[in-house]
């Protein structure tokens, strides 16, 4: 990955709370813009995955605020991939005005079945689209690790026979 994808968006008057901020809740919807720019730049149709059996939720979402951003100032997301996982992808979205930090974080997202629910493997076109927006351990890491159920039961054998 040479640079993250990165989409911008202008701060409108409405996303401002009482304070002249941003509210906090907007810097989720933001991410949510940016990853659905993501998604058209690498060329993924999520319509057509979806139809195919296969959707993306969100499992964790955690932001930290550092500075606020402010009306009318534009706001660039970069959303570089972290994770390449069988089941799951994280992107650790950095929020800035300029090159004024505002919040940063991490949100994993888990490939599912429409049908049954459960679990699923990622597509591998969404795995080759999103390769080039990765961060290069996460690209390295998406060559040949174990799977994420794997990886849980692993963890889940050391942790029961250190007890």
């Amino acid at each position: 990955m040479t640079k993250p994808f990165t989409h911008r968006l202008r701060v409108r008057y409405s996303e401002c709370d009482e304070q002249n901020v941003v509210f906090n809740g907007h810097y989720l919807f933001y991410y949510d813009v940016a990853l659905t720019e993501l998604w058209r730049e690498t060329a993924v149709d999520y319509a057509a995955m979806v139809a195919q059996g296969t959707d993306l939720v969100v499992a964790e979402a955690r932001l930290a605020y550092r500075r606020s951003a402010h009306f009318d100032e534009l706001v660039d997301i970069e959303m570089p991939v972290t994770h390449l996982g069988t089941t799951s992808l994280i992107l650790s979205p950095v929020f800035k005005v300029g090159e004024r930090l505002v919040a940063e974080g991490e949100v994993r997202h888990v490939f599912v079945d429409t049908a049954a629910g459960g679990k699923r493997e990622m597509p591998d076109a969404v795995r080759s689209a999103l390769l080039p927006h990765s961060t290069p351990e996460a690209a390295q890491r998406a060559g040949g690790r174990p799977s994420d159920d794997e990886q849980e039961r692993r963890a889940g054998r050391s942790n029961s026979q250190s007890s």
